[in-house]
């Protein structure tokens, strides 16, 4: 049987995917430093910047889920991202698995119009620009034919109990669960593409199992038409049954904030996101699979009462 390992087993998007390859009757391994032991999944630990390790782990996967998440730190991304991706690559063509990688969008940059596969990498922040160079870094095996990769993006994701590296999660969700108001980062009036977890796994594990979608870029499916912040919230508190109220964060606020909070930022050089419309297109891929992404409101609703009911 093909063996689907996930590396970076104890993340947002793994813990998503892992119910996915279990359903399909796949046999499937975890891999992270401290994986944690579940009945029917075999599991190895490993540091990724341990080729070594890394290779042991990897040893007989058919499929590798790349979803490795490093500490929001430029610095650590600067120092750990190109390393961490040339040892997976090797570990991967010496075994002969398929990297299927999950990817972000901060490679674009500041982008006039809608993001699509075809947007040029024109990063303007430092995380930016790890990502693109780890990018480019693969896309040069996938087009010299070394290595069966696939690279997929997501935008900030939302879901069922995402709270974990969930911006949305943490400022929307958690606080109407508190009683508090949402909040929004810079702008609430401004369309805001965001990715549903489930969605994001599902799209993960069709593109994994395709043959032809290895050797390209794939947007992984996320609703249309975009939200505005304002839209997004008034859907939340319809189904958290909260206070309407939206505290909006400003810039400048955020800037001072992060003089003093390392978190805060780090987050600051990401706020042009905010700042402008941010538009996502995934219809490369609802194309090829006739793939209807999960509505905002729905995908809200769902949301809403796991938040309400954990």
């Amino acid at each position: 049987m093909e063996l689907h390992t996930i590396l970076g087993a104890n993340g947002t998007i793994a813990k998503e995917l892992l119910p996915i390859l279990l359903s399909n009757n796949k046999e499937v391994r975890l891999v992270s430093r401290s994986p944690k032991s579940m009945q029917g999944v075999q599991t190895r630990q490993a540091n990724v910047l341990n080729f070594e390790e890394l290779y042991d782990a990897l040893e007989g996967s058919s499929y590798v889920y790349m979803v490795i998440g490093l500490a929001y730190n430029h610095k650590i991304w600067q120092r750990d991202w190109l390393k961490i991706m040339q040892n997976v690559i090797r570990a991967c063509k010496a075994t002969k698995a398929k990297l299927i990688y999950f990817d972000n969008v901060y490679m674009y940059g500041k982008v006039n119009g809608v993001m699509t596969e075809e947007t040029p990498y024109n990063p303007c922040s430092k995380k930016g620009k790890v990502r693109a160079e780890v990018a480019r870094l693969l896309q040069t095996e996938m087009k010299a034919g070394t290595i069966d990769a696939i690279i997929v993006r997501a935008v900030d994701f939302y879901g069922p109990d995402v709270i974990e590296k969930s911006i949305i999660g943490m400022m929307v969700f958690a606080n109407l669960k508190k009683g508090k108001s949402a909040q929004w980062l810079v702008n609430a009036d401004l369309p805001r593409a965001l990715s549903y977890v489930p969605d994001a796994a599902k799209g993960m594990y069709l593109l994994a199992i395709s043959p032809n979608s290895y050797g390209q870029v794939w947007h992984l499916p996320t609703a249309q038409p975009t939200l505005t912040g304002r839209e997004f919230i008034k859907l939340s508190v319809k189904y958290m049954h909260a206070s309407d109220k939206v505290s909006v964060l400003p810039k400048w606020f955020l800037n001072l904030f992060g003089l003093f909070n390392k978190d805060i930022k780090e987050i600051c050089e990401m706020l042009y996101q905010n700042e402008f419309p941010f538009q996502f297109s995934s219809e490369k891929f609802e194309r090829a699979f006739h793939f209807v992404p999960t509505s905002y409101e729905e995908g809200i609703k769902n949301t809403a009462e796991s938040f309400l009911n954990n």
